[in-house]
């Protein structure tokens, strides 16, 4: 889908979805219950349809009584399946990462296909450690295939390629009949995912980490429990963006004090509004970046973000996508290695490749609210990754949208 903006002002609040990446981790953790659990306030986007179908791959079941609620009855942690458990991920890269060793732990392994990039997005700390284990792996034609059984013991890993192969064993490993213990190697980005993990394992009942070395993990059983989901930060920063850029458009329904690290859009809103130049460093919250780069269009002065290089291996190269993005809208952006500069501009208008990737068409829906001229977006459809309801909302805050 092609969509056409006509540059109007936004106007009104705006409540953004739950949590994807908190949802995601409460699901799978009742899924390895045994029982039911109830989980409110969570919507179905494409990511998390592709979380609900590994699930049930695994003998979880799920319903929806209501619009919102998620009703999910575990299996216990023990498929019961004849053959490996097949898995489409979509093309979520936290449902991958997730379920490959909770895959290894629970059924000795899984067949996973994936759409669009998602395959091709690295998953070299896994392979490496289970090489080290005796567990095979292949990868042909857009298809993963792992085959054997984790062990308790200590598994390393570098934390500066993505939090999300913490997160698949800190949920695989209590599974296991024995202690484990994960050790970065490197320092961990993006830790606050990973406090939103133990959360969730929390919730169903995992005990206090004992010991401060690395992530200690003791074997437990998972227990149902009922939780509500927490709306997301990483789509209210988007509504922030339209504010720094002069609409009257308020995020509500935040919780300040969350385990979420995109959290801090709050905290850079105020240093972007700041004069002069300005660096962001956001190997914490790269999510963050497409729609940082528009608050950074709208100032006079050159913002830099650095420790960027894990966004080249989004759903789009994303520090190359959200550049050529800005660039197509009339602001200057140069990209780094492993970095953006973002000079401003002023915002004209033109068309915009969405490039398959839901925050590239998010960031230049709220840049066209400030463009001089009509926007263009192509593969607008792409929201439907995290945030289906997106364009209503656009719309209902007086965004003029026509598809073409």
């Amino acid at each position: 889908m092609d969509v056409q903006l006509t540059p109007r002002p936004l106007r009104g609040t705006v409540t953004p979805p739950p949590s994807k990446s908190m949802a995601h981790r409460l699901l799978i953790a009742a899924a390895l219950a045994e029982g039911v659990s109830t989980v409110e306030n969570a919507a179905l986007s494409q990511d998390v349809e592709a979380t609900l179908r590994c699930l049930t791959a695994l003998g979880g079941q799920w319903e929806q009584p209501r619009p919102g609620v998620l009703r999910i009855t575990g299996f216990g942690g023990r498929y019961r399946g004849s053959g490996l458990p097949r898995m489409d991920c979509g093309e979520s890269g936290s449902t991958l990462r997730f379920f490959l060793p909770i895959a290894l732990a629970a059924a000795g392994g899984g067949v996973f296909t994936g759409h669009g990039r998602l395959m091709e997005r690295p998953q070299q700390p896994y392979f490496d450690l289970f090489g080290e284990r005796g567990v095979a792996h292949t990868l042909a034609g857009g298809v993963l295939t792992v085959r054997g059984a984790l062990t308790p013991g200590e598994y390393r890993l570098p934390g500066n390629v993505s939090s999300q192969f913490f997160t698949g064993l800190l949920f695989a490993l209590p599974l296991l009949d024995g202690p484990s213990r994960i050790v970065p190697t490197t320092p961990v980005e993006s830790r606050d995912y990973i406090r939103m993990t133990l959360d969730a394992l929390a919730a169903a009942g995992a005990p206090e980490p004992q010991g401060d070395a690395g992530f200690p993990v003791a074997p437990f059983a998972y227990r149902p429990f009922d939780r509500t989901v927490e709306a997301d930060w990483s789509q209210a920063a988007f509504w922030y963006a339209a504010a720094f850029l002069d609409n009257a458009v308020t995020p509500r329904g935040l919780n300040p004090s969350s385990a979420q690290g995109d959290r801090i859009v709050s905290d850079l809103y105020w240093r972007l509004a700041r004069p002069g130049e300005a660096e962001i460093d956001v190997s914490g919250c790269p999510d963050l970046l497409p729609p940082l780069a528009v608050m950074a269009a709208a100032r006079r002065s050159a913002t830099r973000f650095t420790h960027a290089a894990r966004l080249r291996l989004k759903e789009s190269d994303r520090l190359a996508t959200t550049a050529a993005m800005l660039r197509a809208l009339g602001a200057g952006a140069e990209e780094a290695p492993d970095g953006l500069t973002v000079t401003g501009g002023s915002l004209a208008g033109g068309t915009v490749d969405g490039a398959n990737d839901h925050r590239i068409v998010m960031a230049a829906a709220v840049a066209a609210s400030a463009c001089a001229g009509p926007v263009v977006i192509r593969g607008a459809e792409a929201v439907n990754k995290s945030y289906p309801s997106f364009w209503d909302e656009y719309k209902r805050l007086g965004g003029e949208v026509h598809v073409l």
